[in-house]
């Protein structure tokens, strides 16, 4: 297959994008924004006094990954843990009114929701509170989650985001990926640089630039450009492609676009469609999210790769963790 990534070619495989069925299994998360003024600086400490006049919810971790993905299909369906607390019953509210399917959402009475508080002020975040639980998923919970698995139906695809918040364990990710071989589904992974999980057989798998050398074991080093020369990011390509034993490796670089690496092919290169960059927050999700969904509909790997390019570039000109919309990549995509 020869790829083409012409508007036309690109804009047809968007379309298809609705007519399938992917699975996002990973870390659930809440995004809190809270939006307010500063006008002084405390005289308490050296830090500025904020005045909050509004806050906002949305999902988050792998919740994002499924909020972008139910951007262009109805077909969408997410597999997680959250706490019994307000905010994992908020983060379930918020899934179920976009239209997203919760039944593979395990609700853990003894593990609180992870959540990343963000307060932003005349349009910068001033700080950013954590509160999370990493505790493991249990083997009687994994099983549980691979017995629902089995029983969902068939789908096109399955998207693992892991933030290593414990959710995705050996046994479960075993399970998973027997699942995909089995069925011969399309499996793509967005992995936490310090996992140790095997991936091995998974189509896809999405590191960006700093986690592709910390999961290489490699110091990270200062790009280089041309990207095509950049001889420690190759190499770290070359690690993982041997290690992971993927089909294919899509580092994301950030302004710099996206590196794609496949088994006994030279390098590709897509350079970055962002037109300016307001907040990178969620564009890995972005990209993993429509790279997925471009081979579920029949893409090549490089024109899957442009429309993930595309789709982060308009991500990264938003405030907050967002998501691209159909109307928006098509319209990217139509202006080259």
């Amino acid at each position: 297959m020869t790829p083409d990534c012409r508007p036309a070619r690109l804009q047809a495989l968007i379309r298809e994008f609705q007519h399938k069925r992917i699975l996002i299994v990973g870390d659930l998360m809440l995004d809190e924004f809270i939006w307010g003024k500063v006008t002084r600086i405390s005289p308490e400490a050296p830090v500025p006094v904020v005045n909050v006049a509004s806050e906002s919810y949305y999902p988050g971790g792998a919740a994002n990954v499924a909020r972008n993905v139910r951007e262009f299909t109805p077909e969408t369906m997410v597999m997680g843990r959250t706490g019994t607390d307000t905010y994992g019953r908020q983060l379930t509210k918020l899934l179920a009114e976009s239209g997203i399917d919760t039944r593979g959402v395990l609700q853990d009475s003894s593990t609180s929701t992870t959540v990343k508080s963000r307060i932003i002020a005349r349009n910068q975040q001033v700080v950013r509170v954590d509160r999370e639980c990493t505790s493991a998923l249990t083997a009687e919970q994994a099983a549980l989650s691979l017995s629902w698995l089995e029983k969902m139906g068939p789908v096109d695809a399955v998207i693992v985001a892991d933030y290593g918040k414990g959710v995705l364990t050996q046994f479960f990710a075993d399970g998973i990926t027997e699942f995909c071989r089995r069925n011969e589904r399309i499996l793509t992974i967005d992995p936490h640089p310090h996992s140790k999980l095997n991936w091995q057989g998974a189509t896809a798998i999405k590191p960006n630039r700093l986690e592709a050398f910390l999961a290489a074991g490699m110091p990270v080093s200062d790009a280089v450009l041309p990207v095509l020369s950049d001889k420690p990011l190759l190499e770290a390509g070359r690690r993982l492609m041997e290690r992971w034993q993927a089909r294919e490796l899509l580092i994301t670089l950030g302004e710099h676009g996206m590196l794609l690496c496949r088994a006994g092919l030279a390098p590709h290169h897509t350079p970055t469609c962002a037109k300016s960059v307001f907040d990178v927050s969620g564009a890995g999700d972005t990209a993993i999210a429509i790279y997925t969904l471009a081979l579920a509909a029949g893409a090549h790997s490089i024109e899957a790769a442009h429309l993930a390019n595309h789709a982060s570039g308009v991500v990264v000109g938003k405030l907050g963790t967002a998501a691209v919309t159909f109307a928006e990549l098509m319209n990217d995509v139509g202006e080259g």
